[in-house]
């Protein structure tokens, strides 16, 4: 079932095996995964939708009456041991939740049907779960991923094992998220499951801007063998206009250039409208598209695509509309013209007609065309810096700071309590153990790499003030305090 142990030494198994998973990843290049076995006649369809849920829990210091020493366990846990307090008395629906949908397929597709869903899991969440002993939500999610007779319905996204939001994570700290995740799903599903996975979901939507840190974003994306990135609308425009995309129904081209004149594109699908779970709840994409037609793309007529993702067991639409609403339009959709498709599948119907990312329009980060009408790419991360300062004083709706689902929150303006330990947790990592060249499969790394990660989850700034900064604030302590002890 699995090459590699899923827990070592009661921590998850995220590094140690790296050249493996590099080596699985690259035999899987090239090789369609989801066209040999797809049942949709792309010939015949007018329109698509696709719909993913993300699913996410932190890690809190909360297994214990006293922040410093209590144990890390998952925020799921907490709500189940204190369903007295607040919303936590949906701790055992989102259980549920978070294994449904290995219920729901086999049943639809014994009645004939076709079901489609991309999943989304962090890798804290699923190390708490673990811990936990909830091994039914595994048996489930497992039933749908390795049964070759489910294989073709459900799409796995990639994301970073932390649920760091990329913006303002530091770059390399990222890449280790992403690798975590791949290391991760790779013990608990298998390296066959891993080369299947070939999107990406960025947490919270975001995207960076700055020219760097996007160019480093997608250039870790694609080291790792992503193929595609899900983006918001809003955090992409046109290079030629500055403007938003068009047809945002079918794919892009997502480039960034960095300071030092360098390029990577990686393929982008485009979600749209905002972090609203109503959109897939009650399964708006699909109606959406039945009012679709085949668009013009490279000299050929291909079906669009809408695409959503929303969580997938956060507010009382998602824990009670959604189930019923899902299987109503399976039934309904199932051998169309309007089916629901994945996106990988998609993209492969795609390739087989001849299109490619070649083909797709052009996207940027958002707000970079002001920067390039001062800046050309190769002048130097100086010069670079000048110009945003430079648009900075001029224009003040200009940041910087990536844009999200969430736009109208800052994650880097009030949060200098959590992120000033973060960013010395970061350097202390980098400093005492990257540089120094301690193996990835010995304890001491993977523990203080396990709290580095787990520092960076967004929930301890999403929260803003109080025990959530304060959650934050203590996984940086005991994780500094791990690299100056051990290393």
């Amino acid at each position: 079932m699995s090459e590699l142990p899923e827990c070592i030494d009661g921590l998850p198994n995220i590094c140690g095996q790296e050249q493996l998973i590099e080596q699985a990843i690259a035999e899987s290049r090239g090789q369609p995964v989801f066209l040999p076995t797809s049942r949709i006649d792309f010939s015949r369809i007018r329109a698509a939708a696709a719909i993913a849920l993300h699913m996410h829990q932190p890690l809190i210091p909360a297994g214990g009456p006293d922040l410093r020493t209590a144990a890390v366990i998952s925020n799921l846990k907490y709500m189940m041991d204190n369903q007295h307090i607040g919303d936590n008395h949906n701790a055992p629906v989102f259980h549920w939740c978070y294994k449904r949908m290995g219920e729901f397929i086999p049943q639809l597709v014994r009645e004939g049907k076709e079901p489609r869903v991309m999943l989304d899991y962090s890798g804290t969440l699923l190390y708490g779960l673990r811990a936990m002993g909830l091994d039914d939500v595994f048996e489930s999610l497992k039933t749908i991923t390795l049964n070759p007779e489910y294989q073709r319905t459900v799409e796995w996204l990639g994301c970073a094992w932390g649920h760091p939001v990329a913006p303002s994570t530091p770059t390399q700290d990222y890449r280790l998220h992403v690798k975590a995740w791949q290391h991760h799903f790779a013990a608990i599903f298998g390296l066959d499951a891993l080369k299947r996975v070939r999107g990406f979901s960025p947490a919270e939507m975001a995207l960076p801007n700055h020219p760097d840190v996007a160019y480093e974003f997608v250039k870790t994306l694609k080291d790792c063998g992503y193929q595609w990135v899900l983006v918001q609308e809003h955090t992409v425009e046109r290079p030629e206009t500055g403007g938003g995309p068009e047809r945002k129904h079918i794919p892009h081209r997502l480039r960034c250039r960095n300071s030092q004149g360098e390029e990577v594109t990686i393929i982008a699908i485009i979600k749209t409208q905002g972090s609203d779970t109503k959109l897939v709840g009650q399964m708006q994409p699909y109606y959406e598209a039945k009012g679709l037609s085949r668009w013009e793309l490279a000299g050929k007529l291909v079906p669009p695509l809408v695409t959503q993702i929303a969580d997938g067991e956060n507010g009382g639409v998602m824990m009670n509309e959604f189930p019923p609403k899902y299987i109503e339009v399976v039934r309904e959709c199932s051998h169309s013209d309007v089916p629901l498709m994945n996106v990988t599948e998609y993209l492969e119907h795609l390739k087989a007609l001849g299109i490619d990312e070649k083909d797709f329009p052009e996207l940027q980060p958002v707000l970079q065309k002001q920067i390039w009408e001062r800046f050309k790419p190769g002048d130097g991360p100086q010069r670079l810096a000048e110009v945003i300062e430079q648009i900075r004083r001029e224009d003040s709706r200009f940041t910087m700071e990536g844009g999200s689902w969430t736009n109208n929150i800052s994650w880097v303006r009030g949060y200098a309590d959590v992120i000033g330990p973060m960013e010395k947790v970061s350097s202390l990592f980098h400093e005492k153990v990257t540089k120094k060249g301690f193996p990835t499969n010995e304890y001491r790394y993977r523990n203080a790499l396990f709290h580095l990660l787990t520092s960076q989850t967004s929930c301890y700034r999403y929260w803003g003030q109080g025990i959530w900064t304060e959650y934050g604030r203590e996984i940086c302590r005991r994780a500094e305090e791990i690299i100056l002890h051990d290393f």
